[in-house]
């Protein structure tokens, strides 16, 4: 055994002398040389030089035509009709050696499509309430995006439902009292109860809203850098004594009476609002917003046109606070919806008055309620509410000289398109937010 042994040694170790070094295992000896460069061995496979030719035959056809085709009718003028007419006359108001930075031949053909409105980011406080879902239908139609922000206090989801699913559309349930963090191109702000139903109902919430709910806003406007447009109101005059009542005018207000939280809240938000702009910077707009009236209106929200509409139908008596003869403006809620976009996209900080001039005493309005709904409706007589204002009527002229804006709805006209809306509602068993 142990000679077989010594001899199977003996036979490898001549078996491993017979086998050269060089051709020892290395894995880089199992490699075969390319015939090609890798990258051109590349292009070849699976047909991807024809797919190149074809791209540069398609690019060189484009760049080839392109030009001839825009030389096609150079005098037409229908040609160059999307372009400002200010571009093609640049040329021609120099008086000078220069030409201008355009001329007329600088842009053969027609506007490239697209090139138009850029999309804007904007919030809309207050966005469910009943003249912020006009305004948010309004923004959304014109091609924004829109992020509601309401705590439902007064705003009603219904005044927004046709608007879910929208992919411009975001509805945020949250109180501006508490900040929040957003990115936008403008702020509406107009969160806030607005009838004394509702800002009686809790005084402390409706003044906190006026002043934490604006600061909180005025600083998102200066983090983001976006615009901001505060909806202040006709109250900050009081019970004027001016008549009718124009932007300068500064008002006569009880600074301790029962509507103070609303009407000096709003005063105090039209101050912090110009102080932001003048020490911060931030781009502001402020409106003053007289009686407005229309579809989506709170049934029950204490005001006069919708008490005296929800009343007929219900056929009950109109209420009258004491004698009627105080006086009011009302405009239709499209044509204040109008005012405050041009007010926002216009140049002017303000304040602006935003009404319809047409004056009417609470008698005659009750006159054209009957006029519209039934003739047979009577009216009741109650004493009057405190610090009530006698005479309401604002002066138009600013808004009219800077924003090319005034109302265009009449009373007559705008009513019953209210009621339409308030019979249905009515009738569906929808009694609004009465409180």
């Amino acid at each position: 055994m142990m000679k077989q042994l010594h001899k199977q040694t003996s036979v490898n170790q001549r078996r491993d002398e017979e086998i050269p070094s060089s051709q020892s295992y290395s894995p880089k000896m199992l490699k075969h040389p390319r015939s090609l460069p890798r990258s051109i061995n590349y292009l070849f496979k699976e047909q991807r030089l024809l797919f190149i030719l074809v791209g540069i035959l398609i690019g060189s056809t484009f760049f080839i035509f392109q030009p001839t085709l825009s030389r096609l009718n150079p005098s037409d003028p229908t040609t160059h009709s999307s372009l400002p007419s200010s571009i093609y006359h640049r040329n021609q108001d120099s008086s000078s050696g220069s030409s201008g930075f355009f001329s007329k031949r600088t842009f053969p053909g027609r506007v490239p499509a697209g090139i138009g409105r850029k999309s804007l980011r904007i919030v809309v406080t207050g966005g469910a309430g009943f003249v912020g879902s006009h305004l948010v239908d309004k923004l959304i139609s014109r091609g924004d995006e829109v992020i509601v922000i309401d705590n439902f206090f007064t705003g009603r989801k219904e005044n927004l439902v046709h608007l879910f699913g929208n992919p411009r559309f975001e509805l945020i349930r949250h109180d501006v009292v508490e900040p929040i963090l957003l990115e936008v191109d403008q702020i509406y702000h107009l969160a806030c109860p607005a009838s004394p139903v509702h800002y009686k109902y809790n005084p402390v919430k409706t003044i906190k809203t006026n002043v934490m709910g604006t600061l909180n806003m005025l600083g998102l406007a200066k983090r983001v850098g976006a615009r901001f447009l505060l909806t202040s109101t006709s109250e900050v005059y009081g019970d004027p004594l001016e008549h009718p009542q124009k932007e300068t005018y500064w008002g006569n207000v009880n600074p301790i009476g029962e509507r103070s939280c609303y009407d000096e809240g709003k005063r105090t938000a039209e101050t912090l609002t110009m102080d932001y702009h003048r020490g911060a910077d931030v781009e502001v707009r402020i409106a003053r917003i007289f009686n407005t009236y229309g579809p989506r209106m709170c049934l029950d929200d204490g005001r006069v046109v919708s008490n005296f509409v929800a009343q007929v139908i219900r056929k009950q008596p109109m209420t009258v606070y004491g004698d009627g003869k105080q006086t009011r403006s009302f405009q239709y809620v499209s044509d204040l919806v109008d005012g405050l976009v041009a007010l926002m996209e216009g140049e002017h900080v303000g304040p602006f008055n935003l009404g319809n001039p047409g004056e009417f005493t609470m008698l005659e309005l009750a006159e054209v309620v009957k006029e519209t709904i039934d003739s047979s409706a009577t009216i009741e007589f109650k004493p009057n509410t405190a610090d009530d204002p006698h005479k309401r009527k604002p002066d138009i002229s600013k808004a009219k000289e800077l924003l090319n804006w005034e109302p265009r709805i009449s009373l007559r006209e705008g009513l019953p398109l209210m009621v339409n809306d308030f019979r249905n509602r009515i009738l569906n068993g929808d009694e609004g937010k009465g409180l």
